[in-house]
């Protein structure tokens, strides 16, 4: 996917976009505790529903659905990703104390995500007007995602403001260099 956003437009413009994906994903991770990347770390007392954890996955498998229109051979490295998060999610799920029912819903929803995007993608036609755009922003998501392991900083992954801090710093010179 690199070679092909920085074919088509200004390579300062797309890899802002790259920078925004890893923030977006950042972010997302703030709210799903790293469950994107196998780690779900909820109390499994809880008989509440996990929405935030629910909205953030969704988001990010939304994302991962964009490309696959355009880029038929990243649907294995996406499918391959998936298979460990549906594991895990399942194990926690059905040994919290969710009801039965919503455990089943949040795995459906959740697998349809990444689908939706696709289509989306193509309904809405927005590969023409910002597929450049969208493609790095998910570019910038998958890059954090397969890199997170390397650079994880704090236990438990929980939220390191330093850590975003030096990671605005470096985007910012980067920007301007």
């Amino acid at each position: 996917m690199l070679p092909e956003v920085y074919s088509t437009i200004n390579s300062k413009s797309i890899g802002v976009f790259i920078m925004l994906g890893i923030l977006f994903q950042i972010f997302l991770e703030f709210f799903s505790k790293g469950a994107e990347h196998g780690h779900v770390h909820i109390s499994k007392e809880s008989q509440n529903f996990p929405w935030l954890l629910f909205i953030s996955l969704c988001i990010h498998s939304l994302l991962e659905g964009i490309p696959i229109g355009t880029n038929d051979t990243i649907i294995y490295g996406i499918l391959i990703h998936k298979i460990p998060i549906a594991i895990i999610l399942s194990i926690f799920l059905l040994g919290s104390n969710i009801k039965p029912i919503h455990a089943g819903l949040f795995m459906v929803l959740f697998s349809i995500m990444t689908p939706l995007g696709t289509y989306l993608s193509h309904a809405i036609d927005l590969l023409s007007t910002y597929g450049v755009y969208l493609h790095a922003l998910v570019i910038g998501v998958f890059l954090h995602i397969s890199t997170v392991i390397l650079f994880e900083s704090s236990e438990d992954h929980k939220f390191n403001l330093r850590k975003l801090l030096v990671i605005i710093l470096g985007i910012t010179i980067a920007y301007f260099l």
